[in-house]
């Protein structure tokens, strides 16, 4: 099978995802860790737009990319103006790249209701945009925009607008599933048409609405595409763009592919992890291929499986996608479970069968009483420990105490007071926080604190409170997780009380 191109849009599309917002200093970040990975094409924007796209382009100027080619987005010329004279065809030309991506339409319906203009004139549009950009010596790929859906309602007039895109010199024809609702069999039957009619190379942008992008541009790869558009992790518009974490590593493990290298490939976990935490968005755990859920393991059976041969539950090898693999331990853990998730942490509880009988009922006990070790990997390395006698116990809680007061401004002021022992010494620590929770924490860190200096460099990093029962109203059972980091390693504990003081 001939090479796929990987043309990335997070940038551009996946920006424009609810809730995601990247400055000019994000968008050099994620461009630098794109062309890093190996991705073909970077779309940097619309620099017709918006300042910062702008001031994106200048910037990246300056970069010299060591695998991928920039490009800048734009629409066609307007209807009735010369592209010379057309504001984005300029910005296009000024932005300074080589490459450049515009959009057209192809259907009928979009062409009358959102141009309003005729069909001819939009031919007319598509076919000077393109000739007045590869004149000025660029690299020319053209979107034709809800070209299936164009297809589908009047083929002989989508395929006049891939004809007249192809003459004029594209480089690149990308048929879009703008609207996202196109099934497989339908991608597959219209891509391998079109393939049959138009010389020019294709390429497939599909969105997520109906659930099948992924799907949707591997059957456009298998038709004959040769370009593959998409955003890391899917962000994007509505339900979000073609998962470019879940295509590619489909294209080159499971399709054979000639599309990045497999070296390249294990660096993809880290690179969607990257992406999400400069978008500052929670990264998907149970995302396919480069999720923290997706080689874990919670079954005994399947636990059992996977320490005798991981293809018995895996799909492929987590380190291929730089994944790990991980056994989650839950009521319904069997006992191979609890071997290998203690082996994690250096235990070895393989020769000890009586232990691991008592450890199995205790977890299953917790588990029904409100405790989650799955997310919970440090509380259940102190209770392996404990069970085993080789906990050690670094300070001991005498008391804790908490007063809120409201004030008759209306502030409300909450004091919270910590009395633990460490080596013998009675340590006593008093601090004030914005709710009792928060109170405690800068309290015990205080007390703690004289003790182990350390502690200064561990921090909290997410904070989760689960209702077990809500029908219980204010009585219920609350379930606290809590996530914890010393900037190298992370780990979480976990505490259930019908008191969420209590429980945290």
């Amino acid at each position: 099978m001939a090479k796929v191109f990987i043309y990335d849009t997070t940038l551009r599309d996946g920006s424009a995802g609810e809730g995601i917002s990247f400055s000019l200093d994000d968008k050099l970040k994620i461009l630098h860790a794109l062309d890093g990975f190996g991705i073909h094409y970077i779309e940097g924007g619309y620099p017709a737009s918006n300042p910062k796209d702008r001031d994106f382009f200048e910037a990246a100027s300056r970069i010299k990319l060591k695998n991928a080619k920039l490009v800048a987005f734009g629409s066609t010329r307007k209807a009735f103006i010369s592209a010379s004279k057309d504001k984005e065809m300029r910005a296009l030309v000024d932005s300074g790249v080589k490459t450049a991506c515009i959009f057209g339409k192809a259907w009928d319906f979009h062409v009358r209701t959102a141009l309003k203009t005729s069909l001819d004139e939009n031919i007319y549009m598509v076919e000077e945009s393109i000739r007045y950009l590869k004149k000025k010596g660029l690299e020319v790929v053209f979107d034709a925009e809800h070209f299936f859906d164009a297809y589908k309602n009047n083929p002989k007039y989508a395929l006049e607008v891939l004809d007249a895109a192809s003459g004029a010199g594209a480089d690149w024809i990308v048929l879009c599933d703008t609207n996202g609702g196109i099934l497989p069999n339908e991608i597959a039957s219209i891509v391998a048409e079109v393939r049959g009619k138009i010389l020019t190379p294709l390429g497939i942008h599909a969105h997520n609405d109906s659930d099948c992008a992924v799907a949707n541009s591997l059957l456009a790869v298998q038709e004959g595409s040769r370009m593959v558009q998409g955003t890391i992790n899917g962000y994007g518009e509505r339900c979000g763009n073609a998962n470019l974490c879940s295509v590619i590593p489909a294209l080159v493990l499971k399709m054979n592919v000639d599309c990045l290298s497999r070296e390249r490939l294990s660096r993809l976990t880290e690179l969607a992890h990257y992406v999400s935490e400069v978008a500052n968005v929670l990264p998907d755990s149970h995302q396919p291929y480069v999720g923290m859920s997706a080689f874990a393991h919670k079954g005994g059976v399947h636990a059992s499986g996977v320490k005798k041969e991981s293809t018995t539950y895996e799909h492929i090898k987590p380190e291929w996608v730089g994944n790990t693999e991980r056994i989650l331990v839950s009521e319904l853990s069997g006992k191979s479970s609890l071997i290998l998730k203690a082996k994690e942490s250096g235990i070895d509880l393989s020769d000890r069968p009586h232990k691991l009988s008592e450890i199995l009922k205790k977890v299953k006990g917790l588990e029904h009483a409100g405790y989650q070790f799955e997310a919970a990997d440090a509380s259940f390395e102190i209770l392996v420990k404990d069970s085993l006698g080789t906990f050690k116990h670094f300070f001991e809680l005498e008391s804790f105490r908490v007063i809120m007061d409201k004030r008759e401004s209306g502030e409300v002021e909450t004091e919270a007071t910590v009395k633990i022992r460490v080596g013998g010494e009675r340590i006593i620590a008093t601090e004030e926080g914005n709710g009792p929770v928060s109170a405690l924490d800068r309290a015990l860190r205080l007390a703690i604190g004289k003790g182990y200096p350390e502690l200064s460099e561990i921090r909290l990093t997410d904070y989760k409170v689960r209702v077990l029962d809500p029908k219980s109203g204010t009585s219920a059972v609350t379930r606290v997780l809590i996530e914890t980091s010393d900037g190298v390693k992370t780990w979480g504990t976990i505490g259930v009380s019908e008191n969420i003081i209590g429980a945290s």
